[in-house]
């Protein structure tokens, strides 16, 4: 483990930003790996074990360190989420079970002395972009923590069908079909605690070769309570269950078509959330907009976006890590979600220089951006608008099965035009229902969806649909590495991204290949 440690920081030290990062993070801790390093092969093995919903704490000294070297159990032990350690001992939750080395310096204790308190574990922030791998342990000191974690998807997209469409206001438009190979995207994470276990940091490098975007991102917080946490940098402002942190345990790598039409987007704010009783969760977010991203400052108005969830787990008051979108954990009892999303914003053209919108992220049910101009009526350009989210999802797991649907609603209104439009207010709806289950336990899953968005037909939009399956391959009994296979079949997309699986207007089939790695 020590020569993978030493070789992965040689390997990132080639990229001249991820290493400063690293390195100024390492120097501020004062870590030195070394010396848990060479006590950490010494040690004798230390079994512990827990149940889906229960975290138990194994008494040990654990002052030259613990590493990971078999999992023993049916659930992912991800460190800092399901497994971890202090001063006190080695504690672990939601089923993880598993071996572990001590250091030289520890040895474990004996049955007979009393266990110690257990310390409280560290929260997710149920941020967009929680970084979700186990990561590795670069150092810990007594006053922080530094880990790195990453995840990378290579992908193949072919998109067939019509090479134009007809929008609702009768205007022809060219449909960009896609057939091609891309490293699509890479995430870089630098994260842990600093002077305080409650005190936490995440930075990330963020880097997506088919949309020609690398940015830097992250987020600090403080972690009061249980019931209260505090964080500030970027998140997800709401409007859609998968912008809770699930990132990436989804059955395939990216949205079906109603939640990547519906959904809020990525910004930079405050959000606070909490556990108000044992699986009862909130969270809310003030943010600048919809979505910042390739937004500049300059761009952004006075005015600030809002959203929240609130979702209950009644049955084992959890739903896997990040609450995922599978069972790979293969829940012995019934696993329950209920929740509620919401989002707001004033949304503005976010105007480039030469007067095209930068806002794209609030799409029309026939594909065209609502801020092109003659979006609604021809040569008139809107300059702002109130865009409102609202959904409710439901989903539940059980022995490897996992089924989750969510209604959407949607309305643009509060409309300023330079020119009359025919409508002052839009509201859309849809809906997906997806589900998959495993015929062979944590090495094959398959799975089905579809989706469906009503446009609003007083304003003169139509309906669109989808209908997709797919089958996950995992490779090395670890769900962090699989192989994804899609094919969908979809009907006037109005979603239109490089980044997913859908272009504006499509009619047809689309299918795709994608290996991810997650650690």
């Amino acid at each position: 483990m020590n020569h993978l440690l030493r070789r992965l920081a040689h390997e990132l030290s080639q990229c001249r930003l991820l290493s400063s990062i690293g390195l100024a993070i390492a120097v501020v801790l004062g870590v030195t790996t070394n010396a848990s390093a060479q006590t950490a092969a010494a040690s004798t093995p230390l079994a512990c074990a827990s149940k889906a919903g229960e975290r138990q704490v194994c008494a040990a000294n654990t002052s030259g360190g613990v590493a990971l070297v078999r999992s023993t159990g049916a659930s992912a032990c991800l460190l800092g989420k399901t497994w971890g350690y202090d001063d006190t001992g080695v504690w672990v939750s939601d089923g993880c079970a598993a071996e572990f080395v001590l250091g030289a310096a520890g040895a474990p204790i004996q049955a007979s002395q009393p266990a110690p308190t257990p310390p409280e574990p560290e929260r997710s922030s149920y941020s967009t972009f929680d970084a979700s791998g186990t990561g590795f342990l670069v150092g810990r000191s007594n006053v922080g923590e530094l880990r790195i974690g990453g995840y990378a998807l290579v992908r193949f997209i072919n998109q067939m069908g019509d090479e134009e469409f007809t929008d609702h206001l009768g205007n022809v438009r060219p449909i960009d079909l896609r057939r091609d190979i891309q490293f699509h995207r890479a995430m870089i994470h630098f994260r842990g605690w600093l002077m305080s276990e409650k005190f936490r940091y995440q930075i990330t490098s963020w880097t997506v070769m088919s949309t020609d975007q690398t940015t830097l991102y992250g987020f600090l917080g403080y972690q009061f309570d249980k019931k209260f946490n505090l964080y500030a940098g970027t998140t997800g402002i709401g409007g859609s269950r998968s912008l809770y942190g699930s990132h990436p345990f989804w059955l395939a790598n990216d949205r079906v078509m109603a939640d990547e039409l519906f959904r809020g987007g990525f910004t930079n704010g405050v959000w606070v959330n909490g556990e108000v009783i044992p699986g009862l969760w909130y969270s809310a977010t003030v943010g600048n907009n919809l979505s910042q991203l390739g937004v500049t400052a300059r761009q952004l108005d006075r005015g600030l976006a809002s959203g929240g969830s609130v979702w209950w787990m009644p049955t084992t008051h959890e739903f896997g890590p990040n609450g995922s979108y599978d069972d790979w954990e293969y829940h012995e009892q019934l696993a329950t979600r209920f929740g509620m999303s919401t989002a707001r914003s004033r949304e503005g053209r976010q105007e480039l220089e030469d007067r095209r919108p930068e806002n794209t992220q609030t799409r029309l049910a026939d594909s065209v951006a609502l801020f092109e101009t003659g979006a609604l009526a021809p040569s008139v350009i809107v300059n702002e608008a109130d865009v409102r989210l609202l959904s409710f999802d439901a989903a539940m797991k059980y022995r490897g099965i996992f089924l989750q649907t969510e209604v959407f609603q949607r309305w643009i209104d509060g409309i300023d035009a330079d020119g009359p439009l025919p409508v002052a207010q839009i509201a859309d709806k849809g809906f997906y229902i997806q589900g998959g289950f495993y015929p062979m336990k944590k090495k094959l899953e398959v799975y089905g969806a579809t989706s469906w968005v009503y446009g609003d037909k007083d304003a003169g939009y139509s309906n669109s649909h989808e209908y997709l399956g797919g089958a996950n391959i995992f490779w090395f009994n670890s769900r962090n590495v699989r192989t994804n296979f899609q094919i969908m079949q979809v009907h006037r997309s109005p979603a239109s991204s490089t980044f997913g699986f859908y272009v504006g207007g499509q009619k047809g089939p689309t299918v795709s290949v994608a290996t991810s790695l997650l650690f």
